[in-house]
């Protein structure tokens, strides 16, 4: 095969009946994400007091979640649409490229939020000369940069085998899939993908757990209650997110390793990853961040009910 053919995607064998609610469904899934992280985005970025370094990272969150998304909603409702089960092989390959994307970047961003509300706590007589804006963008250039280049050599080392065949088994592509095409050896590929998956899970939880910990530690010392709720409620928002996307990609990850799993229940994990990380983190962010909430409400409400001078 060559880089011009197609892919058959078997998870799109769609009923005539089915087409109408599925394309709805999976619309209407994309634009409640679409909406919930355009707000995010639009809040943090209007808003001139959130411009700090909290919010700066926090920003970056919903940019990648739309990534990841937009990857798989604008393939599905495609093929919903035309009730194809084929896709071009390198538009497969370009949906995996940035799905892998969004995966990693979740959890490098969670993992430097986790930092700033370190250091916020811990040391925040520290914070303003440790958090500057410089330092920020170094974190984040750090985070996208890495990213990109742990999965642009994950796709490297895939691109170079030849493929003999063209059925996917998953409800998108991602890197297992495409390897199931191959028929070389994918030794280096399996070593190299379980390397970079083991290295940025063991660096995203042993900061975060040390991060959390020590936090904890500093938020029972204080004697001030206010202090101590809201320390405590900022690290309760960033822990259930954390939370949520390790499990669904703890379950994704070991679902392609056990072979007799039921292939409707590791899509139903799969597509899980890609739906509700999105659609929760704003929405938990959005109501549990005081700054962003009273925000989003004002703004709503001048939208809605705007104010009117009386001549």
């Amino acid at each position: 095969m060559d880089n011009s053919s197609f892919v058959l995607l078997s998870d799109y064998n769609l009923s005539p009946e089915a087409v109408a609610p599925a394309f709805l469904f999976a619309t209407l899934c994309y634009m409640i994400i679409l909406f919930c992280n355009l707000i995010l985005i639009f809040t943090i970025v209007l808003n001139k007091s959130l411009h700090q370094p909290m919010y700066l990272i926090l920003l970056n969150l919903p940019i990648n979640d739309l990534i990841g998304s937009t990857a798989f909603f604008s393939q599905v409702i495609k093929e919903i649409l035309t009730n194809s089960r084929t896709m071009h092989y390198s538009t497969c390959v370009t949906q995996a490229f940035f799905i892998h994307i969004y995966a990693g970047g979740a959890v490098f961003f969670l993992t430097a939020m986790a930092y700033d509300r370190y250091i916020a706590i811990c040391c925040p007589l520290k914070y303003n000369t440790v958090m500057t804006n410089a330092h920020i963008m170094r974190i984040i250039t750090i985070v996208w940069l890495s990213c990109l280049l742990m999965i642009a050599v994950l796709f490297f080392l895939l691109l170079r085998l030849p493929r003999c065949r063209s059925e996917i088994t998953q409800a998108y592509c991602d890197n297992p899939s495409l390897l199931s095409l191959v028929c070389g050896r994918t030794t280096v590929n399996n070593i190299y993908g379980l390397c970079m998956v083991a290295l940025s899970q063991l660096i995203s939880l042993f900061m975060i757990v040390y991060t959390y910990l020590q936090i904890l530690v500093a938020c029972f010392r204080t004697k001030r209650l206010d202090t101590r709720a809201k320390a405590l409620q900022t690290c309760a928002t960033h822990l259930i997110v954390f939370l949520l996307l390790e499990c669904l990609g703890l379950f994704t990850i070991i679902s392609y390793r056990i072979q007799n799993i039921s292939p409707h229940l590791r899509r139903f994990i799969g597509v899980s990853t890609l739906i509700f990380p999105p659609t929760l983190n704003p929405i938990i962010y959005g109501l549990k961040t005081k700054e962003i909430r009273e925000k989003v409400v004002q703004w709503f409400r001048n939208k809605i009910f705007p104010t009117t001078t009386v001549t």
